[in-house]
Parts: structure tokens; C-alpha cells; sequence
């Protein structure tokens, strides 16, 4: 039987965003099953115009004989044109977007048009309530909705309340982390000589505890307040504890979108050692990375999902994160000892409240991770997004939760963080490649097998 070809619209899968990153990873993961034609996007793309015949690198990398992936690389977000003239060229049995909806609203504009031949798929990255009612018309012009987090997956279903869309149209299927490429390093392994060199490489000899930040130096990610956070930790410890820690930002560490985060720490935080690395570097090195330290910590105030924390659980390496988003689905969370659901968030909403939940006895969580409440939820909002919460946790509940694995000690974090990886790679979170390809295969071929082409007119009685 003939694979089925899926036109994928997202971010070059072959640069290292979040999307890219992700676009690589289903791709890769799912080549024995379809065939892939990429419109792959970047602000100003090098390639812009060319046709890039991928079969021979990703054959040798998978080792799937049949594999077939073109990328056809454009600066910013495509066209009618284009989409028009790949239908026409590649015949793909279906389009799957994946980014934010509304940089691609000329795609939905002409949905009524595609999907009289064909469905679009949609991959949901959407952060927070309240529900966006402003993407209903994008909602409802796909055929199937998959999404990243439990939470995402209530808040597709809130705004599709009018018309109800059948249990196979809005799934879940959160991000998965290659576990060939991030996995724990014992220090009795060979590779631990590349953790210790990176080591020397960043911080100073005598750095015993360092907190990892992996994130982007921009507002959202709150990169300013992780500062914080580490000097109310620091400020906890006699003097010389406070010198044996290191706050290590994986970041560019001044950014127009964020903060001059050298004058933040030198300034605001000058008795204590803040280290950044800027270069980037290879996934093994990352990997490298995430080994060396003792925790990684993401109190961004929007999360659609949170691939740095996930990737640290991956190498186990445990983990400090602000309740809000996907960041609630590495927690672990369970209710009466049962672990959430995504239709368990059709009731719940979110965890944030932490009048509601923090001290809830019915709720607890996994050994690896310190949540962090948020002490408000804010409204935010633009022109292209009129309304979304901003949940903001206080930066000296995230420094007293660097405190707490700070006291767990070395052989304890050690131990929370396997528990962590085991978590991750585990049937319940699905959070590895492994998962993350198969349930692409799974909820895409039940809408292949259930999805009915659009009508070309709709007929009204009056």
C-alpha cells in the first residue's frame, strides 16, 4: 500500500526553534509510515527558492530505505500561491500546520477551498485561557486538532462549544523528547569526561550546585526574575555555601525582546556568581549540559509546553517549574492518586489557582520537579492576540523552591531525577519520541480512515 503524503507547514525542520525542533522529531519518527513535503519557514530564509531533496541524508540517518522528505524553504509565512501550486505538484493526501494560526490566516481563508479534496491537520501550541474565542474560525477549519498540552486540549473544546466537534477531532499529544539524544550520564561512564570538560568550560572550579536556565531571554520567560530567584536562594546560605553556586543561563544574554540580563545580574545580584552561555551548540552538547547541573528551572509566565524542563527530566535531571500551561503535564499531577487526564481538564482548567491547589491534599505530584505557584494572573493581550492570562509567580517562591533541592542533596536529586526520566519516557506523560511518533500516526490515520470531504456549497432552507 502507498504511503499517504502529508504536507507539513511549519518552521524549517532543519533550524533549531522550538517548532524546527519538534518538525524534526514527528518527521523523523514517522517516515516508514507517510511520505513528507515540507513549506519551511524562517524570518529571512538562506534558501529561499530552492527545492531541497532530503531522501538521501534522512535514508542514511533513519535507516528507512523508502524515506521521502522535500523542504521548500520561505521567508516568513508562505502563500496561497505556493500552497496552490504544491496541490498541484506534490498531491499531498493532507496539510498539517503547526505554529501560532493566525501568521497563516491566508491558509485558513482558503480552507473551504482545500478541504472539499483534502483535511487539515492542526498542531496546537496555544498557551492559556481564557479560551480564545478570536480562533474559532481557525478551530473550526481544521479537520483534526492535536495538542501539546492537557490543558490545551479543554481549551479547544471551550471555544468549539458551538459546534461540537466529534471525540476523533481534538486530541492530545504532547512533545516528545528524543531519548537518543538526552539521557542520564553516570559518572562512571565514559562520556562523563565531556560533562566535566563542559564543566571547567562554564563555571568555576569551585562550583558544587548549579541551577540551569535553558530558555529564551524574552519577557515571557521571565529570565530577570530566575535572577532573582537565585539571589533570594543565595542570600538563604552562609557565605561560603553561597560561593559554591552558580545560576548557568543558556540564553543570548541581552535581547530587544527581553532584558539586559549582565547589568540584571551585576547590578541587582553582584555578590553572587551568574554565568551565561551564548554559542550554540550541538544536541549532544546540550545533552552534556543538562548533565551537569542539579536543576533546571522554567518560571515562564506562558508555556505552551516547555521543552528545556522536559529535556532536563529526560537526562534526569530534576526540575523547578511555574504551574501554568504545559509546564502542569512534566508535574506529574494526581488527583485521589490518580493521574489528570486531558478530560479531566474539561473540569479543572488549570492547576494554577494556589489558593485551590497548593495545600490541596488531594492533589500531589511527581518527586522530581518543585512546583511554583503563581501569586497572580494577569490579562494580557495585543492586537493579534486581544486577551490572554499571564500567570506570574513570585520570584522568592521559586528561589525558596532552589532552596528545597538545594537541601535534598546530591544522592537525592540524583535519585528524583531517574524517577523523572522514568516519568517522561513512561506511558502515562508520553513525553518521548517513541510516543510522540505513534500517537502522530495514530490520531492522523483515524481521521484519514473518518474524515469526509467538505461540501462545496452549504444549502439553507428559509
Amino acid at each position: 500500500m502507498a504511503k499517504k503524503k502529508i504536507l507539513l507547514l511549519s518552521d524549517d525542520l532543519r533550524m533549531s526553534s522550538g517548532v524546527g525542533t519538534m518538525s524534526k522529531e514527528f518527521v523523523l519518527g514517522t517516515l516508514n509510515h507517510y511520505d513528507w513535503v515540507q513549506v519551511g519557514g524562517a524570518i529571512k530564509h538562506p534558501d529561499e527558492g530552492k527545492i531541497i531533496n532530503m531522501n538521501d541524508s534522512i535514508r542514511n540517518e533513519t535507516g528507512v530505505e523508502d524515506a521521502s522528505l522535500t523542504i521548500y524553504p520561505i521567508s516568513g509565512y508562505g502563500s496561497q500561491e505556493l500552497v496552490r501550486e504544491l496541490l498541484n505538484r506534490e498531491k499531498p493526501d493532507a496539510i498539517l500546520h503547526y505554529t501560532d494560526p493566525r501568521f497563516w490566516g491566508w491558509l485558513y481563508d482558503m480552507e473551504h477551498e482545500i478541504r472539499q479534496n483534502i483535511p487539515i491537520f492542526y498542531y496546537n501550541i496555544w498557551d492559556d485561557w481564557p479560551a480564545p474565542q478570536y480562533n474559532e474560525f481557525f478551530y473550526e477549519s481544521c479537520d483534526l486538532i492535536m495538542n501539546i498540552s492537557k490543558q490545551t486540549v479543554a481549551i479547544v473544546n471551550d471555544v468549539w462549544k458551538k459546534h461540537p466537534p466529534k471525540d476523533w477531532q481534538v486530541t492530545y499529544l504532547p512533545h516528545g523528547i528524543n531519548e537518543k539524544i538526552f539521557y542520564p550520564i553516570s559518572k562512571f561512564d565514559d562520556e562523563y569526561k565531556h560533562v566535566e570538560n563542559m564543566r571547567k568550560q562554564l563555571v568555576d572550579d569551585n562550583i558544587e550546585f548549579i541551577v540551569f536556565y535553558n530558555n529564551r531571554n524574552i519577557r515571557r520567560k521571565m529570565p530577570g526574575d530566575v535572577i532573582m530567584a537565585f539571589k533570594h536562594f543565595c542570600d538563604q546560605l552562609p557565605k561560603e555555601e553561597a560561593k559554591k553556586c552558580g545560576l548557568l543561563m543558556h540564553t543570548q544574554p541581552r535581547d530587544e525582546n527581553g532584558t539586559d540580563l549582565p547589568v540584571v545580574a551585576t547590578t541587582l545580584a553582584p555578590d553572587y556568581k551568574v554565568y551565561f552561555s551564548d554559542r550554540k551548540l550541538e544536541p549532544n552538547q546540550l545533552n552534556w549540559l543538562y548533565n551537569m547541573c542539579d536543576v533546571t528551572i522554567n518560571i515562564a509566565s506562558n508555556e505552551g509546553f516547555g521543552l528545556g524542563t522536559c529535556e532536563s527530566l529526560m537526562c534526569g535531571t530534576p526540575i523547578i517549574v511555574n504551574v501554568t500551561g504545559g509546564l502542569q503535564d512534566q508535574c506529574g499531577f494526581r488527583l485521589n492518586d490518580k493521574f489528570v487526564t486531558y478530560k479531566d481538564y474539561d473540569e479543572i482548567k488549570s492547576f494554577h489557582d494556589d489558593r485551590k491547589w497548593k495545600d490541596n491534599s488531594d492533589l500531589t505530584w511527581g518527586n522530581w520537579v518543585k512546583p511554583v505557584w503563581p501569586s497572580n494572573r494577569a490579562l494580557a493581550g495585543s492586537l493579534p492576540t486581544p486577551y490572554i492570562f499571564d500567570d506570574r509567580c513570585r520570584w522568592d517562591d521559586a528561589g525558596d523552591a532552589i532552596k528545597a533541592w538545594y537541601d535534598e542533596g546530591q544522592d537525592k536529586r540524583e535519585e528524583f531525577g531517574l524517577d523523572g526520566h522514568e516519568f517522561v519516557m513512561g506511558d502515562e506523560s508520553m513525553q518521548s519520541t517513541r510516543w510522540m511518533s505513534q500517537n502522530f500516526i495514530d490520531h492522523m490515520d483515524t481521521a484519514f480512515d473518518k474524515w469526509k470531504p467538505r461540501k462545496r456549497y452549504s444549502i439553507f432552507k428559509t
